[in-house]
């Protein structure tokens, strides 16, 4: 069983992973917009390292008020399929509410089944489409979830 553990992004992490971003995470998430995000005080940026202190993934929120967007979750492309995205959405769950945040909100790709049913299996719920969101061809799915806090 993979031993997977969950830190803070700094731009360390960002540096580490700058040259292979494109090509073992994500097309659209790259460098310069990273360090955008981590460099804002509304964003909140994780990593997940496995056993050798890899970083197999990250993920983001941006926080507005009481509410958060979740900005990403990606997954390195050879590490998936291991429940590493479902770790990180279940740490930003838990993490927005000790930011006091009432709603999460995200849009995904209409096409991407393997997210859409993530979400939902936290709850998220379907609430929108945007029409043609990326690249100006597939829609976006928009979704949100409540948090209770207590």
């Amino acid at each position: 069983m993979q031993e997977f553990k969950i830190f803070p992004m700094n731009l360390e992490d960002l540096e580490l992973i700058k040259n292979t971003l494109i090509s073992d995470f994500d097309e659209f998430w790259n460098y310069d917009i990273l360090k955008t995000e981590l460099l804002s005080s509304n964003s909140k940026y994780i990593v997940v390292r496995n056993k050798d202190n890899n970083i197999v993934g990250f993920a983001g929120i941006k926080i507005i008020l009481d509410e958060a967007e979740i900005m990403n979750i990606v997954t390195k492309k050879s590490e998936r399929n291991l429940g590493i995205a479902s770790l990180m959405l279940s740490y930003l769950i838990k993490l927005c509410s000790k930011f006091s945040i009432n709603k999460i909100n995200l849009e995904v790709n209409y096409k991407n089944y393997i997210a859409i049913n993530l979400y939902k299996k936290y709850n998220f719920t379907e609430v929108g489409l945007r029409k043609k969101y990326y690249d100006n061809k597939d829609d976006a799915v928009l979704m949100t979830l409540s948090i209770k806090n207590t």
